[in-house]
């Protein structure tokens, strides 16, 4: 395996079995035996915050299951995933916080007290490869699910099918797929630097690595100019391809790669970005230190991290 397929929410290898996925009869029976992540408003059940958690068919936690994904073969054993978005905590519960993360927890009274829904930003590098990855198909489709419940082609009600890996539109018979958003994030070095930027939504002092959408008809190497040039005024030579990552936030894939600035001077898009700036090698390490004055890195999980942890390592490949 390549250094580049131990970014999280990758490398694990699951077998998703899609041929068993319009076999109706044998899921039903597989579903009987396997177990179900339940995920509540994109959060997934944790147990101890540093696994996922599983019930069987029949839990009361199932009582307001919606849609209902096969994630695959874990091992042999199958593995479903639930929204159960319809399920109202108690009152006096820790409610959602909104922003760029929401550190709250839910607990559902029919599970043991070390069980809570959270979300998985949070929890995404205690996490084994496996459950990680599990964990994001998971809330990257139930997601899907949720925001495309009407054809895109005549607009009526459309329906799960194939295990929850297709919807299919009663009225005129489209079949719709999960939706994958490209985008590049970039590692652009300039000699002994790397360009960073912060967005003013992000936690205060936070800078990570530039990244943007690809666009119809433009491949990765472009992507990376368009939106470098776009956002900080630097002009990119040469780009080539380090790692991907999914990224269920809420259905993005992140091209990781590296690119040779031709020019210095920054020009920021204050509609992209609040602040850029070129940082050393030395200075990047006392920011993934925490020891910085005024930067603060990428979280821990995230493509950028891995791409810079690896720059300051010299072991890209």
């Amino acid at each position: 395996m390549r250094n580049a397929e131990t970014v999280t929410f990758g490398g694990s290898a699951l077998d998703r079995a899609a041929h068993l996925r319009g076999e109706t009869a044998q899921l039903a029976a597989l579903q009987q035996s396997g177990t179900v992540l339940p995920v509540w408003r994109g959060k997934p059940l944790l147990q101890a915050g540093e696994r996922l958690g599983w019930v069987r068919i029949g839990s009361p936690v199932l009582a307001h299951a919606g849609e209902t994904v096969f994630l695959g073969l874990d091992d042999g054993e199958a593995r479903f995933a639930a929204d159960i978005s319809g399920w109202s905590p108690e009152a006096g519960a820790e409610a959602v916080e909104q922003g760029f993360f929401d550190p709250s927890a839910q607990h559902h009274p029919a599970l043991p007290e070390d069980h809570s829904f959270l979300e998985l930003r949070g929890v995404m590098t205690a996490l084994s490869p496996r459950d990680a990855e599990l964990a994001a198909t998971a809330k990257a489709v139930l997601h899907w699910h949720r925001s495309h419940g009407f054809c895109a082609t005549c607009g009526a009600a459309s329906e799960s099918a194939m295990a929850g890996w297709q919807r299919s539109c009663p009225a005129c018979g489209a079949h719709h797929f999960p939706r994958t958003d490209p985008v590049v994030i970039m590692l652009i070095t300039r000699g002994n630097r790397v360009l960073v930027g912060r967005n003013a939504n992000w936690p205060e002092g936070m800078f990570s690595l530039l990244a943007g959408f690809i666009e119809p008809g433009e491949t990765l190497e472009a992507a990376v100019r368009r939106e470098v040039l776009e956002e900080a005024g630097v002009t990119v030579g040469a780009v080539r391809y380090l790692a991907s990552q999914p990224w269920p936030f809420p259905a993005s894939l992140m091209f990781g790669c590296a690119g040779e600035a031709l020019s210095e001077e920054i020009r920021i898009d204050p509609a992209e970005l609040e602040d850029a700036c070129w940082i050393t090698r030395e200075e990047m390490v006392l920011a993934v230190a925490g020891r910085h004055p005024r930067i603060k890195p990428a979280r821990r999980g995230a493509i950028a991290h891995f791409l810079i942890a690896n720059w300051l390592a010299d072991r890209l490949d």
